[in-house]
């Protein structure tokens, strides 16, 4: 017996619906949520503001509050800047996953936006709760300085950046 095949009224835009679930990209999102803040939380209780504790020579554990974005940005703004970046975020997040939902099938990308999410969602929890970000992985050079304390979070928005221009690399290499 032959099936017929549904085909959409003329001038209509064909619906695309995708069979992938999103649920192992929400669980990759918790996962540095969950991850983000128990260190966090951790760091928290563990440490005075500012104290130091070494690991090597180029690694030590810290203790700072980053009111601003990356690299402190708008650190000193004077208290404003909580709200916009949690917009910004909030937004973000939305977008993301709007994405997702749209190219669930694309392994990679949703993989990329689902450790952006964690990060942003796990910064976005810090601001609303603390009016700061809790940062507390500190890297050095001897003779060089430190790069700018980051934390769990931070790790996932960078990784799933680094990701996500790899995805688009890609793709704009097989056409």
């Amino acid at each position: 017996m032959a099936t017929k095949k549904k085909t959409a009224p003329l001038g209509a835009k064909p619906v695309y619906k995708s069979s992938a679930s999103l649920l192992p990209w929400f669980g990759i999102a918790l996962v540095i949520v969950l991850l983000d803040q128990v260190t966090k939380l951790t760091v928290e209780r563990s440490f005075a503001y500012g104290e130091t504790l070494p690991i090597t020579g180029f690694f030590n554990l810290i203790k700072v509050y980053n009111p601003g974005a990356a690299f402190s940005f708008l650190g000193d703004a004077g208290g404003w800047q909580r709200y916009f970046f949690t917009g910004i975020a909030v937004v973000a997040v939305g977008f993301m996953l709007y994405l997702m939902k749209k190219h669930s099938s694309q392994r990679l990308f949703c993989f990329a936006l689902a450790l952006i999410m964690g990060g942003a969602i796990g910064n976005v929890i810090d601001r609303l709760a603390y009016g700061h970000v809790i940062d507390f992985l500190d890297f050095y050079w001897k003779g060089v300085g430190h790069f700018p304390a980051f934390n769990i979070a931070d790790i996932g928005i960078s990784i799933g950046a680094v990701l996500f221009i790899m995805d688009e690399l890609r793709r704009v290499n097989k056409s």
